[in-house]
């Protein structure tokens, strides 16, 4: 387990000057983020919605590469009777993660695990498969972009500990059977989730397309629900779905209401 107190003297000063936010997250569940660091947003949202629309039933859920836990809350607000496994490398985030999970009363079922999802023994070290996996993971591969001076920033947006194709080897080894990964990756290359499904031996069920404003040339991201692939019915074509967040104008749509009522938040907050 990691502290604020064991983060290294740089990180420490960055966060002294870099007040924490109380933010809504769902009807009752609230997030502690940094004001100026990584923050939670739509991504989030909508793999969480994916993931309770996918398998409500849910006994076992396991969020990798959890972040500060939004995921991996909304996910435990929604399925109240659910036990968790959230697994972080990042210390910051993991030390807000433990303080998130704890603040809302999700600590006695939830299991926190600081380390890297690319580990190989960690099918060993959960000593079990879940039925629910999701995972939200950084979209720029190393050399694409200049990374953030922020470490927690970094992290969250550039593939320093792998990109989607990880997150799909890693939930193969620890899905169930009959169980769903719910990932989200961006927009452009949604060719990277085929390619990696079928090398991680899973198949593509539903893909959510999502554009934040009607007008956009193409999707901001895509969340895809997969399953194993020996279990997808032979010659099976994915569920394609279209979501529009806000219209021409930027009001909020219909159908972004009703993901935020999901989890109990009003139309304008």
């Amino acid at each position: 387990m990691s502290s604020l107190s064991s983060v290294n003297a740089s990180e420490d000063a960055l966060l002294a000057d870099d007040p924490l936010t109380d933010d809504l997250l769902t009807a009752d569940f609230r997030l502690l983020q940094r004001k100026r660091g990584h923050r939670y947003s739509l991504d989030d949202v909508a793999t969480a919605f994916e993931g309770a629309r996918a398998l409500p039933e849910a006994e076992t859920v396991c969020d990798l590469g959890c972040g500060i836990g939004s995921v991996l809350l909304m996910l435990a607000w929604k399925l109240p009777r659910a036990r968790f496994v959230g697994v972080e490398a990042q210390e910051i985030s993991f030390d807000l993660l433990q303080r998130n999970v704890a603040r809302n009363g999700v600590d006695e079922r939830a299991r926190l695990i600081h380390g890297d999802l690319r580990d190989e023994s960690l099918p060993e070290v959960l000593n079990q498969r879940c039925s629910l996996i999701t995972g939200t993971p950084p979209y720029q591969p190393p050399g694409t972009a200049t990374p953030s001076p922020d470490t927690q920033r970094a992290h969250a947006r550039m593939e320093l500990r792998g990109g989607v194709e990880d997150y799909l080897r890693a939930a193969s080894r620890l899905l169930a059977p009959a169980g769903r990964f719910v990932v989200c990756a961006e927009g452009g290359h949604p060719e990277r989730v085929s390619s990696g499904a079928r090398d991680a031996g899973l198949a593509i069920e539903r893909c959510l397309s999502l554009w934040p404003r009607e007008g956009r040339p193409g999707p901001l991201f895509h969340v895809f629900t997969l399953r194993h692939e020996a279990e997808s019915p032979q010659g099976a074509e994915p569920e394609m779905v279209r979501f529009v967040a806000r219209d021409a104008a930027g009001e909020r749509t219909a159908e972004y209401v009703a993901m935020r009522a999901f989890f109990g938040l009003p139309r304008t907050s």
